[in-house]
């Protein structure tokens, strides 16, 4: 596959357009791309854009957009993650396995067991780099749609949409994934952070219409819980 770069513009074949700097810098310090190298270019509307390297000045980049392809790798499940706030590359790591795993939404939530709290600018500024993360992990493995990250709320703040499956990932729980009934194609996964949710939080859950499934005997770190559940369902359900 060759590079594949995503750029927030219209694009058209036959047009020529111009890479991000910060992309540019990747490609010329990490790929080590030259002129006249094949990359793919999306915009998150739909398809790809068979293109070339046209031209590498310092780090401005023109890329000539060859031909459109409407391939899309979307998973047949539209599954919304929410998840409890874990600290540092923790949460990177989650957000970008859910990606690649076909997550369609990721709802950060606060939950009274999160190590890592932030709050104003800073939840602002980490729902920006969770973004950043999604759309690294859509260049890497192939996805052409972007899937979004919430606004940070917290676990009481939460209001789940009524629609679809809803499974609560509990080591507590009596019933199995595997044994909860997957139906339709619409599913909500909820995962607790460091030490999972408290057992208010779960009775909330609960109301809300999830219900609590285990993933197995043993107990899985925040970082393991919801990338399994999400491997389970698409091997389960999905287009694995």
């Amino acid at each position: 596959m060759a590079p594949r770069f995503y750029l927030d513009a219209p694009l058209r074949a036959g047009s020529v357009c111009t890479l991000p700097e910060d992309s540019a810098h990747h490609a010329i310090h990490v790929l080590r791309l030259r002129e006249g190298d094949e990359v793919t270019l999306f915009n998150g509307r739909g398809g790809e854009f068979a293109a070339r390297i046209a031209s590498i000045q310092r780090l401005r980049i023109a890329i000539d957009l060859l031909q459109h392809r409407p391939v899309e790798r979307e998973s047949p499940l539209r599954v919304t993650l929410v998840q409890g706030v874990s600290a540092g590359e923790k949460m990177d790591a989650t957000v970008r396995k859910a990606v690649e795993l076909g997550v369609a939404e990721v709802q950060p939530v606060l939950a009274a067991r999160s190590v890592a709290r932030p709050k104003g600018d800073r939840a602002d500024s980490r729902r920006a780099h969770w973004q950043k993360v999604v759309i690294a992990a859509c260049e890497q493995c192939g996805r052409n749609r972007i899937p979004e990250v919430m606004p940070l709320i917290s676990v009481t703040e939460y209001r789940s949409s009524g629609t679809g499956t809803k499974v609560l990932l509990s080591p507590l729980a009596q019933l199995s994934f595997s044994k909860q009934s997957l139906e339709g194609a619409s599913f909500v996964l909820a995962a607790g952070p460091e030490a999972g949710f408290t057992a208010e939080e779960e009775a909330a859950f609960v109301a809300a219409g999830f219900v609590p499934a285990s993933l197995g005997p043993r107990v899985l770190r925040t970082d393991t819980a919801a990338v399994s559940a999400l491997a389970a369902l698409n091997a389960l359900r999905g287009d694995s």
